[in-house]
């Protein structure tokens, strides 16, 4: 499963930006999703992470901030950030955990990443 992100950029403090991440390949399914993100010099860190369900979770740090959200029939999974700070700023990776399926009808299951998305919240 390959995951490509976007939405990233660079935004003054206190602004908005929505991330977005397509999950595709051949016969595959994905259960949670999730957001990640690494500034420079610190490890990578989630940020929120959602079922197929849409049960969410979040880091402290974000609460009441970001948003998530998925699209399962476009296997598709946002990020909404609002009221950003320049702690923020940091390379966002898109995760899902993946079931799929090779020619042989033996099954993968994977946790699959994008390749990560910019963020620049400027004070």
């Amino acid at each position: 499963v390959q995951l490509q992100a976007s939405g990233g950029g660079l935004v003054q403090a206190g602004g908005s930006l929505r991330l977005s991440c397509v999950a595709s390949g051949r016969r595959f399914s994905i259960n949670n999703m999730g957001w990640y993100r690494q500034a420079a010099g610190n490890q990578r860190e989630l940020v929120a992470s959602i079922t197929k369900r849409g049960e969410t979770n979040y880091a402290e740090s974000v609460k009441g901030r970001f948003t998530i959200s998925r699209d399962n029939e476009k296997n598709t999974v946002y990020l909404q950030l609002n009221n950003l700070k320049p702690e923020d700023t940091a390379v966002y990776y898109c995760e899902a955990d993946s079931l799929s399926w090779l020619d042989d009808g033996s099954p993968v299951v994977a946790r699959d990443w994008g390749q990560g998305t910019l963020v620049t919240v400027s004070s």
